[in-house]
């Protein structure tokens, strides 16, 4: 198929029509924004994986990896909606390549910290600094993907962009945990370069056409996503059920923890450990770009979330390291399959004018929701252990699933992704 500018809505494919497992990749917009994508999040877990070696070696404190968390979240609580907004005004492509500047500048600053072993004050800051670029840049991204292929292949976009991440997810980490024992400094200039790479790849994106209908820049405005989400109600059960799993489940920030002290598998295991759910996510992501959409999808969510929670029990009760990294290569398996179905649905059921801020809330949910995790497992481990703190959490996303199907049961009953479509703004 030629490349060519795709309108940001198109009919869907005809039922009958054979379904291309490459649908989206074989667009040069994607292609590029693909491969930007995959350094970026490369990147970004080398540097997580950096500054949690990097304090939990200096502190031997779960409590310093928890504040990361926390530190992590605060920007995305306070500026997703403006950032939402943002995003549904002005050029998408010009806001990822500033915020990705600072996010850039940011790690180069962190690896002056370790390298000079900076004070502790000013490794947070650099952080919460980072973390405003992504909450800026987040909903423009993600507001950005659905416009660069037709309507009918988003799906089939979402599982590749999916398998874009978790293959740098994958790779990040074990990159990084190679980098931390042959240097713990060299982290971070490798992910300001990864970085340099994203934004050479943005800048030729073709610019696309903003939305035509342009509301004032309101407090109503800016509320708009969270009003659409709260009436919808299938994306506010799903992004709902996402963020209380997403939350429980914040293992990864405490894995420096299970490879010291429990598994006993040093810097590369560490690198490993976290490499794995990368690794699963990836699997399961391949598998779901080859296969037609979901016919059950809310049943495959459902089942998908409870199986997470199951994997994150057996992680936290394991005490042998292959046992922990088939279990942990398990819930990134089952987290692929929420994360396609849910930004499929967000996407697919928001109108273009909205998806910025829709997308904001999404954010808030999700992208809070992972570093508050990290703060609670931070929190819960250093009162109660690693291991509560992670078989609690597992225990919780199983409830969670269960009251969800309670308090939504329209999620279980809902169909296929193809047929899916906005509704009309109110």
């Amino acid at each position: 198929m030629a490349d060519q500018d795709i309108p940001t809505t198109l009919p869907h494919q005809h039922p009958a029509a054979p379904h291309d497992p490459y649908a989206a990749l074989r667009l040069r917009d994607f292609r590029l924004y693909m491969v930007g994508w995959v350094f970026s999040v490369i990147g970004s877990q080398i540097l997580e994986v950096a500054v949690a070696w990097d304090l939990y070696q200096r502190t031997k404190s779960a409590m310093a990896l928890g504040w990361v968390g926390l530190v992590s979240a605060t920007p995305i609580i306070l500026l997703a909606l403006p950032a939402g907004q943002i995003a549904d005004r002005f050029d998408r492509r010009r806001i990822m390549v500033s915020m990705q500047l600072l996010i850039t500048g940011c790690a180069v600053g962190l690896g002056f910290l370790s390298l000079f072993a900076g004070p502790l004050w000013a490794i947070y800051a650099i952080l919460f600094m980072s973390a405003v670029g992504k909450a800026i840049g987040w909903p423009a991204r993600a507001a950005l993907v659905p416009s660069l292929v037709p309507t009918s292949i988003l799906a089939n976009a979402i599982a590749w962009n999916t398998s874009g991440f978790e293959s740098a997810a994958m790779a990040g980490p074990a990159l990084g945990g190679i980098l931390i024992a042959w240097n713990h400094t060299i982290p971070y200039f490798v992910t300001a370069l990864c970085g340099f790479v994203f934004i050479a790849t943005i800048i030729p994106i073709r610019k696309r056409p903003m939305p035509a209908r342009q509301e004032p820049a309101t407090l109503k405005s800016l509320a708009a996503g969270v009003r659409y989400v709260i009436d919808n109600q299938i994306i506010l059960a799903i992004i709902t059920l996402d963020l209380f799993a997403v939350l429980l489940g914040g293992a990864a920030y405490i894995l420096p923890i299970f490879a010291i002290k429990i598994l006993g598998v040093g810097a590369r295991g560490y690198g490993w450990l976290r490499a794995s759910p990368a690794l699963g996510a990836l699997c399961g992501a391949l598998v779901m770009a080859h296969l037609p959409p979901l016919k059950r999808a809310g049943r495959a969510l459902l089942l998908a979330v409870f199986c997470y929670g199951l994997a994150t029990i057996i992680f936290g009760l394991s005490g042998n390291f292959w046992l922990s990294i088939v279990m942990l290569f398990l819930t990134g398996a089952f987290d692929n399959v929420s994360v396609v179905v849910r930004h499929t649905l967000v996407q697919v059921l928001t109108p273009d004018s909205m998806r910025g801020r829709v997308s904001a809330v999404n954010n808030i949910f999700i992208g809070a929701s992972n570093e508050l995790g990290g703060f609670e497992s931070g929190l819960t481990a250093r009162f109660f252990g690693p291991i509560i703190s992670v078989v609690g959490g597992g225990i919780g996303t199983l409830i969670v699933v269960g009251l969800t199907n309670f308090i939504w049961p329209q999620v279980r009953k809902f169909g296929s992704l193809v047929d899916a479509r906005p509704e009309p703004e109110k």
